[in-house]
């Protein structure tokens, strides 16, 4: 969530935003979701594994495609968040 939140407020920062609407939209939605995931996983719930995986993969592709330093970073960080969510639902 927070990588996630900072790449998002950096993007916002960058000389072509139009460009990474797409990104910054999926920015959003992946710091929620992540958010929530993570109430879900304190009350054992089994859905946020799943719903977390989903959208930290989708995320770190979108983030990929831009060669910023902190779009970089914040794909490896949902790279890395999406196989944690995939290990717990084993």
């Amino acid at each position: 969530m927070q990588a996630c939140e900072e790449c998002l407020s950096l993007c916002l920062q960058e000389a072509d935003v139009k460009a990474r609407s797409r990104c910054i939209n999926m920015l959003r939605d992946c710091a929620d979701i992540c958010a929530m995931s993570a109430q879900y996983m304190a009350r054992g719930s089994h859905n946020a594994k799943q719903l977390c995986s989903s959208i930290c993969d989708a995320c770190a592709i979108d983030c990929a495609q831009f060669k910023d330093p902190h779009c970089q970073q914040c794909a490896a960080a949902c790279k890395s968040c999406a196989a944690e969510c995939r290990k717990m639902a084993q």
